[in-house]
């Protein structure tokens, strides 16, 4: 993988996609945290239907801590997984007051140390709540789009990530993940993806190999 096409891929991606930037609504760190774990098995668009009143009504990591279970489990029940997620977000939370302050962590070794929050989730909160790159969000969108334009063989996402921290210049990073995911989902839809109108179908090796 050549240095040069890689830089094609994200000028071409961010000429096309000059706004590109979270598609979860958000104002601080702690409701970029609680807004990435909620979106896992969900719609960003469902997401943010949620946090409209979510994060009106928990402001602090003490909200969420104090808050009864089953409440917090019928705030967030449309999201998915909702037993799951209210477990972890307050766990999280009682963490975040007894051990940080209140205060989200601002790098990747605190951050993957909370309840349910993985690297994915930790990359997504240090670029976009922290400016920070410390690696490459790998969700579906990035895995697919990613194996079709080469830039790797591996399936599981860790090895993806490390795959595309190699070649992808650091400062990069994160605006890398927001450029493919939102590639993902406009043109390089997971069924049929819409080559004839993507700007990579020059330098993609799977262009027009979809029936």
């Amino acid at each position: 993988m050549s240095d040069e096409r890689v830089a094609k891929i994200i000028a071409l991606l961010k000429k096309e996609y000059p706004d590109v930037t979270t598609a979860l609504n958000f104002s601080n760190p702690l409701e970029m945290l609680v807004a990435t774990i909620l979106s896992a098995q969900s719609t960003d668009r469902q997401v943010n239907e949620v946090t409209k009143n979510l994060f009106k009504k928990y402001r602090v990591p003490e909200d969420y801590a104090k808050a009864p279970l089953e409440e917090l489990e019928k705030d967030i029940y449309s999201t998915g997984f909702y037993k799951n997620k209210a477990r972890n977000i307050k766990k999280m939370c009682e963490i975040l007051v007894e051990n940080f302050g209140g205060k989200v962590p601002d790098n990747m070794k605190d951050l993957i140390t909370l309840p349910g929050v993985a690297r994915k989730t930790a990359n997504v909160v240090l670029w976009n709540a922290f400016g920070k790159n410390e690696g490459i969000a790998v969700d579906t969108h990035v895995k697919r789009v990613a194996a079709r334009l080469g830039l790797t063989a591996n399936t599981d996402p860790d090895k993806i990530e490390k795959d595309l921290m190699r070649i992808v210049p650091k400062n990069e990073w994160g605006i890398f993940s927001l450029l493919l995911i939102r590639h993902g989902r406009e043109i390089c839809v997971a069924r049929k993806p819409r080559c004839q109108d993507c700007v990579l179908n020059r330098i993609c090796p799977s262009a027009f190999t979809f029936g």
